[in-house]
């Protein structure tokens, strides 16, 4: 693991305050990005979207310049597959929901991690996302109830949980976006659903096209085909929702995976 804290390259010893608000209250975003062969792929769509993140909860614009250099400093040449994440937090703070005057935390981490499978199993759980809340739409640390339910979802034989939001549409994972195939119509829940705008998932409509519309969580087990995205899993088949087998990865599965997988090869900065 290599750590650069605030404008300095760290080993794994590194240490934030105990007064951090990203600690004590989550008031924090984050970003995820995937190393290939060495290559952060599709940093300015990650950055973009952690600005956006920022602006959203009502931290200060996040200094680009400055996690770039963040980003340079810790990724190795050698690494084969790994998992590179910005962090950007309120900063030292209060021990209450007020913010502090000291200014943001910066860090950027890299680690080596195994490459996902090509196929897996979702499971639903009971509990919802809020499409109307503060943070719809915003990718913040405040993960806990991902944490709760990627675990009831273990719990059950899956890799990811899926939520429907308050008037029962579908809406997302805890880390991925979903898409379904019906009549050979490969469709995606809208962001107004409460889904978080991927960036594998907003490649994918531009790269292969689809169809985004409100989906009733009970279509999840009339879809054909159904895959997940996200920055680690790219485009992975969906072979069991709950206790519904299907076929994986499908033809348009495989279809979306290939055209991704060559486009990406070939533009690291999409």
């Amino acid at each position: 693991m290599r750590i650069w804290l605030n404008g300095a390259l760290l080993d794994d010893e590194a240490t934030v305050s105990p007064l951090d608000h990203g600690l004590t209250t989550g008031d924090g975003v984050f970003e995820t990005i995937k190393i290939e062969n060495g290559r952060p792929f599709a940093v300015r769509r990650h950055l973009e979207r952690l600005v956006r993140s920022a602006v959203g909860l009502g931290l200060p614009t996040p200094d680009v310049a400055a996690i770039e250099a963040g980003i340079e400093a810790v990724v190795e040449p050698g690494m084969s597959f790994g998992r590179l994440r910005i962090t950007y937090t309120g900063g030292v703070s209060p021990l209450s929901s007020d913010r502090g005057t000291s200014g943001p935390t910066i860090l950027v981490a890299t680690q080596e991690i195994k490459r996902p499978s090509a196929t897996s199993a979702i499971v639903t759980v009971p509990w919802i996302r809020n499409e109307r809340s503060a943070v719809a739409g915003l990718k913040t640390t405040s993960y806990a109830e991902n944490v709760r339910a990627l675990a009831y979802a273990k719990e059950r034989g899956g890799s990811e949980a899926i939520f429907a939001n308050t008037i029962g549409n579908l809406a997302e994972g805890t880390g991925s976006n979903i898409f379904c195939v019906y009549d050979g119509e490969l469709v995606t829940p809208t962001l107004e659903s409460g889904a978080l705008a991927g960036v594998t998932r907003g490649l994918v409509l531009e790269w292969f096209g689809g169809v985004e519309r409100d989906v009733p969580l009970e279509q999840l087990f009339e879809a054909e085909e159904i895959f997940l995205t996200s920055t680690t899993r790219d485009i992975q088949g969906i072979h069991r929702v709950d206790d519904r087998e299907l076929t994986a990865p499908g033809t348009i599965t495989a279809q979306v995976a290939k055209i991704f997988a060559d486009r990406s090869a070939g533009e690291p900065n999409p």
